[in-house]
């Protein structure tokens, strides 16, 4: 009859408590282990949610194209043809609109003034900015073709100027000129600078009312933000090799934010190197002690063979004792790293939640390194010959 599942825990155990120096240094060598994979996952995992907290503050990734301003040269304006050559000949582009900046506008409803900026925009100014719309509705083709005044503002230039009353379908003055609220838009701020309010406008009604074509420059969104630079420089390309007497200049509004995108992870593969290697050396300890236990207790397998223990039994009593190790370093060292991780996040206001999935990926490592560490000292154990066992001292 094989020994009971009870039985054989108990053993284990047994066999652990009487070197318990070698399984407290054993359990720390694993403890290492899964604290440097767990850590890993966490800044990774952190530092996804922080550059992810940045993008939605700074808008949806784009870029911006405008004519550098020449003193000695004549100087272009960027016209609308100038945008659909761009549009038809870049193919990492998701949107493609206008945006004029016009300064600070005396702005008016009833009583109250302020002072946002006005920008001339095209129709696709909502996917290039990545601001959604929180009342009414974007300008349409229509808006655009019959020259309308109508305006869409942001939220804080809505309840700075209307309050409580409702903007939709009401009039304000923008440099004494009429334009009916028709939408508002959510308020985003480049560069954490306090918001101001922004009234847009359709780009060909601000043209007529101005007398001129120009658009200012040229916003694109491409479908995927590692596309930043190259369309960055492709499209400046484009359009030097379209007027070869005008230097363009390119922006984009995620540049610092993709820098630390990148040095975050040299530093995540950095770690991840670390937590290998710490794991390795978990590994080692528990193959070490295995085998150390395995010509320790010679005698004590070849007696219990001689009783009826079988070669699976001895297997898994030793295959055993290394993953009850593995999980009790591996347990640990989660519970460390979720509380010390839990403090630090508090600590910088960082965005911390605990995932199951990453303490299942570290507890895993563990079992693994536990059961692959022990598994071939385990299996010699197994084989060893009962009576040559017995004799031995």
């Amino acid at each position: 009859m094989g020994i009971s599942p009870f039985d054989l825990l108990n053993l284990t155990c047994l066999s652990l408590s009487a070197k318990p120096l070698r399984s407290v240094l054993t359990t720390v060598g694993v403890f290492m282990g899964v604290a440097a994979v767990s850590a890993t996952l966490q800044v990774r995992s952190i530092s996804q949610r922080v550059i992810a907290q940045q993008l939605a503050e700074q808008g949806a990734p784009k870029v911006t194209v405008y004519p550098q301003w020449q003193p000695d040269s004549p100087n272009i304006d960027l016209k609308m043809e100038d945008l659909e050559f761009l549009r038809q000949r870049l193919d990492k582009v998701q949107a493609i609109s206008t945006f004029n900046w016009s300064g600070p506008t005396p702005t008016m409803f009833q009583e109250r003034e302020l002072m946002p900026s006005m920008s001339p925009v095209s129709q696709e100014f909502l996917l290039t900015s990545g601001k959604n719309l929180v009342q009414g509705r974007f300008f349409t083709a229509s808006d655009f073709s019959n020259y309308r005044r109508v305006a869409v503002i942001d939220k804080f230039l809505a309840d700075k100027l209307f309050e409580n009353q409702q903007p939709i379908g009401e009039y304000i003055y923008a440099r004494q000129k009429p334009y009916l609220i028709i939408g508002v838009v959510e308020t985003i701020t480049e560069e954490n600078s306090p918001p101001k309010g922004q009234v847009l406008v359709p780009v060909s009604t601000y043209n007529v009312i101005r007398g001129d074509d120009g658009i200012g420059s040229i916003q694109m969104r491409p479908y995927n933000i590692e596309d930043l630079e190259n369309l960055s420089e492709e499209a400046k390309e484009l359009l030097e090799e379209r007027f070869p007497d005008q230097t363009f200049m390119v922006w984009n509004n995620v540049e610092k934010i993709i820098q630390q995108k990148n040095i975050l992870t040299m530093a995540s593969r950095g770690l991840t190197v670390v937590a290998v290697i710490s794991l390795l050396v978990g590994g080692i300890g528990i193959a070490n002690i295995t085998i150390a236990s395995v010509a320790e207790r010679t005698s004590e397998i070849g007696l219990r063979r001689s009783i009826g223990a079988t070669q699976r039994e001895i297997m898994l009593q030793f295959i055993l004792e290394a993953t009850l190790l593995s999980l009790l370093g591996g347990t640990i060292a989660l519970v460390v790293v979720h509380g010390l991780t839990t403090v630090i996040a508090d600590t910088f206001e960082l965005p911390y939640e605990f995932e199951v999935q990453t303490a299942a990926i570290a507890f895993g490592s563990a079992l693994l390194v536990g059961v692959g560490a022990g598994f071939y000292p385990a299996l010699q154990a197994s084989r060893l010959d009962p009576v040559q066992a017995l004799r031995a001292q």
